[in-house]
């Protein structure tokens, strides 16, 4: 089933291989795209479907050095190179807007100001990659230090960022993207309000799980005023504490999630499972759940291999599948996995900042060999 071609809204994708975001930190100054990312997608275009690595919706949402935003003109020049390059070599890519909220630094924020959360918190040991030099990421010196404590958002901030999703939903438009995907995952500014033990509100926007959920429901209900339903997705992680985010009921609270972009429509749901060394599997019962309240289209990540994601959509549980990693050094991976070909490796000290090298000089199967 892998390998048979897969529709969701204007989507028609020729297999169900998914390749998922992934941080590289490659932007050039400014936060802008660069010709070398869009080689990058343009040589992974044979995926069913491509979702960007994160982009801040606003100089505020960064967390990390070199990371691409959406906000500015420039910004949107750079990606339509990205999406170009993809388009024309067959491929379909959705853009990921992203607001980390507390997992950022003061280094990387307007004036130098705490970043910002549903509450002021601390993640303890969570830290993000700075730039200690200010030279870019070619020849740049990148440093994870510990994230600054965050100030909470007033509610007006908070309709204040819900139009800065819609704004870079627009940009994404303008930029050539098919669609966006909204990033609810991994301990960032949606998954901050949503999980109990990182949202101490006690307005509208906390307490109770419908107020923890209000925050999704406004960003989900602006963006699709802008791209409309069936060109937005939603990043989910339920059961995982990434980035010191801690829910205290983490199945209803992200069942109820998955019924509520149901009900609002969005065209698919992609969720996050676990992806480190001994990470525990996510039930089945709980993957069951979540197709019974959510009719959409279902994508799941997390150190799948090509059994695992026949398994998944075998049994009803995932439509399509994301392979992060074996992305990098794999641009070709469709045609590895469908052929049964040894992949790979990455080099991981070269998954973040720097240039060509372990980014866009991994072989494809037939230039290796020629």
């Amino acid at each position: 089933m892998l390998f048979t071609p897969y529709t969701f809204g204007p989507i028609h994708a020729p297999n169900r291989i998914v390749m998922p975001p992934m941080t590289r930190s490659r932007a050039a100054a400014g936060n802008v795209a660069t010709d070398l990312m869009a080689e990058y997608y343009g040589q992974r275009a044979t995926a069913g479907l491509i979702i960007s690595e994160g982009t801040q919706i606003s100089q505020q949402g960064q967390g990390y050095a070199w990371t691409p935003g959406i906000h500015s003109a420039e910004q949107v020049a750079g990606w339509r190179k990205v999406t170009d390059a993809v388009h024309a070599a067959g491929g379909r890519i959705f853009a990921q807007l992203w607001h980390v909220g507390r997992v950022s630094h003061t280094a990387l924020q307007p004036g130098n100001a705490a970043p910002v959360s549903s509450s002021a918190t601390l993640a303890e040991g969570v830290k993000v990659f700075v730039d200690v030099e200010g030279r870019g990421p070619e020849g740049g010196v990148g440093e994870m230090v510990q994230h600054s404590r965050a100030r909470a958002l007033s509610v007006d901030e908070i309709r204040g960022i819900v139009r800065d999703f819609a704004a870079a939903a627009r940009n994404a438009l303008d930029a050539g993207f098919d669609g966006v995907e909204l990033h609810g995952a991994n301990g960032y500014l949606i998954n901050q309000f949503i999980d109990s033990q990182a949202n101490l509100r006690t307005d509208e926007y906390g307490g109770s799980l419908a107020n923890r959920l209000r925050f999704l429901e406004e960003v989900v209900r602006a963006v699709i005023d802008v791209v409309g339903k069936d060109r937005i997705g939603v990043r989910l992680a339920p059961l995982t504490t990434l980035q010191g985010a801690v829910d205290d009921t983490p199945q209803a609270t992200y069942v109820a999630a998955a019924h509520l972009l149901g009900r609002l429509g969005v065209a698919y749901l992609h969720i996050a499972e676990a992806d480190w060394d001994d990470a525990p599997v996510m039930p089945a019962a709980f993957k069951e759940a979540l197709r019974l309240v959510y009719p959409g289209t279902l994508i799941y990540s997390g150190k799948y291999d090509r059994e695992r994601a026949e398994e998944a959509l075998r049994k009803g549980w995932a439509d399509m599948i994301g392979f992060g990693r074996p992305f990098i050094a794999n641009p070709d991976l469709p045609y590895r996995l469908q052929h049964g070909l040894p992949l790979e490796q990455g080099d991981r000290n070269k998954y973040f900042g720097g240039g060509a090298s372990g980014y866009t000089d991994y072989a494809r199967v037939e230039e290796a060999a020629a």
